[in-house]
């Protein structure tokens, strides 16, 4: 029997990566993704897909139960990788916009994992895999909402690693530093539905800097960028390594800033993050 993945966030950037390369790999790859016409695509390509939302209970329950019914209840491995960002500054962020990053960031992926791990438990072992991000480990400013999210989900895998310890079932951590995919553009549709930066007292800061970036005809490519090849490399090694690590840094940046959050006394840190 080919080894059964369910991974979120297919449509585009790390997610599909990771689905077209481990289908090569020969893994049987369930594929979600939160609008069903990219689900289309995706079986238009040969891979098994359907929708899931992980801002959405039943669709979380749903899709859980659709992806343990086509593997006969004995699914291998998780990987929670949808996510998205409200980029800009904490005192501009309304209570129902961190509810909802939170909702597709933490609750939908936790909620996804519990619905899985009963299956896990009961064939003796499995893969929980938690994309993460540098922003897990260390905060820079305007990307608040999107730090609250990634320590949120670094602290709860943590915890679930220790509480399963013995189960069979291995909790990994993955923290990619700046990627090469859509997710920048995909920033602007929560930035211009929750954030008001023209009543900010942070306004002149936003057109000096945010909007420069967020609206760029041809952003500027990140010096330590990679492509999502390398996240699914690491995400390779998680799956199929007999013993994997606890966590993967991916890209130069994330273990530049891991160093630095060790070793640095916090105002430093700061003054190096200001500039960022």
């Amino acid at each position: 029997m080919s080894r059964t993945v369910l991974i979120t966030g297919c449509s585009s950037g790390i997610g599909l990566d990771a689905a077209r390369t481990l289908t090569t790999r020969g893994w049987r790859v369930f594929a979600t993704c939160r609008n069903p016409a990219d689900c289309e695509r995706l079986r238009a390509e040969g891979i098994e897909s359907f929708p899931l939302d992980l801002a959405d209970a039943d669709s979380v329950a749903a899709g859980a139960a659709e992806a343990l019914a086509r593997s006969g209840g004995h699914l291998d491995a998780l990987f929670n990788n949808g996510a998205y960002a409200i980029p800009g500054a904490v005192e501009d962020l309304p209570r129902d916009a961190l509810r909802a990053i939170f909702e597709t960031n933490v609750f939908g992926q936790v909620d996804l994992t519990n619905r899985v791990l009963p299956a896990m438990r009961a064939n003796g072992g499995g893969r929980i895999v938690m994309n993460s991000s540098v922003l897990g480990l260390a905060a820079l400013p305007w990307r608040g909402a999107y730090v609250a999210t990634k320590f949120a989900l670094e602290g709860v895998t943590d915890a679930l690693r220790l509480e399963l310890r013995g189960s069979g079932v291995r909790v990994i951590l993955i923290e990619p530093g700046p990627i090469a995919t859509a997710f920048r553009a995909n920033f602007i549709p929560p930035f211009e539905r929750w954030i008001d930066w023209r009543a900010s007292p942070h306004a002149e800061a936003y057109a000096r800097t945010l909007l420069v970036r967020l609206y760029a005809t041809d952003p500027t490519k990140d010096r330590f960028e990679l492509p999502a090849g390398a996240v699914t490399a690491k995400l390779i090694r998680a799956l199929e390594s007999p013993s994997p690590a606890p966590r993967y840094y991916v890209t130069t940046a994330t273990h530049l800033l891991a160093a630095a959050k060790r070793l640095l006394p916090t105002r430093l840190l700061d003054a190096l993050a200001g500039g960022l």
